[in-house]
């Protein structure tokens, strides 16, 4: 099946992004193995892989040197899991400025391989990025932090962040129209520093994540990440994302929602129905996600759950919750925290 050039990257760029792996004596062709890819593509003189393929060699790599900048500074990592649990310390933050000055000081606790700061004069923020160590492989590393602040950026406000440009004081590696591409602005080499340059009105810009949606997203935050919004937002999503805040208690009614969306409910009905969902079935999947991110909280009782859920009573939580998933709250909670029944 061949693949859109424009999802795919080529194989020189794969090299040098992996590059941690072979400085631990990880071939090109072994890794595709390992990640059930074919590895005779290796050979092949122009050859492309997809994102998905992408994300594939990058959780193997992250999974041999237990590194999640992928091995690319030799006496320093960030052991698996320290990601989330930035995203964690950012995702209460009101606006975008606290996040990333957040981010910047979370990483500074530990010995990683790069440094943050951010900066702002009156029409531009900039994120200036420097090394901590010299053994580190310094280009790779740069392009990684750039691509993943921005595509992360972009998550936590809710839409798609374009920097006005993005400087790297190395000179341009072969491949960099394939990390260019994953932008839509000027990627210059050979700058005097390392930075992301933005519109300062990102700063106030705030956070359309929530906890709840942030423990959908680590489940797969690489792949979203790598991937990005391949298509425009579907307008259920466009509800959800507008409902997400609520955490499934009381929710607005079909003709206010359709005032925010500029439309009629009729008309939103119509689109609902076509994308194969209805603006109920919305609302009970966002509460039946809510309700199974607080019963795994085993600090809460399951009455507190219920009142937490907008519920006055916990009967009326159980016969919904049931009604959802066909569980009752005690025996989802059993399941969520690994105990016997």
């Amino acid at each position: 099946m061949s693949v859109s050039q424009a999802h795919t990257v080529s194989l020189q760029y794969v090299e040098r992004l992996l590059s941690g792996a072979a400085r631990q004596g990880l071939s090109m062709s072994a890794l595709f193995a390992h990640s059930g890819l074919d590895p005779a593509r290796v050979e092949e003189p122009d050859a492309r892989i997809s994102s998905t393929e992408l994300i594939r060699l990058m959780q193997e790599v992250m999974r041999r040197t237990g590194d999640e900048f992928i091995g690319l500074a030799a006496d320093a990592r960030s052991k698996p899991g320290t990601f989330s649990m930035m995203a964690h310390a950012v995702i209460n933050c009101a606006n975008l400025e606290q996040a990333i000055r957040r981010s910047s000081a979370f990483y500074g606790l530990f010995e990683t391989p790069t440094a943050a700061d951010l900066t702002v004069t009156s029409n531009e923020g900039q994120l200036t990025l420097t090394m901590r160590q010299h053994d580190a492989i310094g280009d790779t590393i740069f392009e990684l932090m750039v691509f993943v602040s921005v595509r992360f950026w972009s998550w936590l406000v809710g839409q798609r962040l374009s920097p006005l440009v993005i400087e790297f004081s190395f000179d341009a590696p072969p491949s960099a129209t394939d990390f260019a591409a994953m932008f839509r602005c000027p990627v210059i080499y050979g700058a005097d520093r390392n930075m992301i340059r933005f519109p300062a009105s990102w700063l106030s810009l705030p956070l359309a994540q929530t906890p709840l949606s942030l423990s959908r997203f680590l489940k797969d935050s690489l792949a979203l990440i790598i991937a990005g919004r391949s298509r425009p937002m579907g307008l259920a999503e466009q509800v959800r994302n507008r409902l997400s805040n609520d955490y499934g208690h009381q929710f607005p009614d079909l003709t206010a929602l359709s005032q925010q969306l500029s439309l009629t409910p009729q008309t939103l009905r119509r689109h609902l129905k076509e994308e194969g969902t209805s603006y109920q079935q919305i609302k009970d999947q966002l509460r039946e996600e809510a309700a199974r991110f607080y019963l795994a909280k085993p600090a809460l009782s399951i009455d507190e759950v219920a009142l937490m859920m907008g519920f006055s009573e916990a009967s009326a939580f159980h016969r919904a919750f049931k009604k959802w998933t066909g569980q009752t709250p005690a025996s989802c909670r059993r399941h969520l925290l690994g105990l016997a029944e």
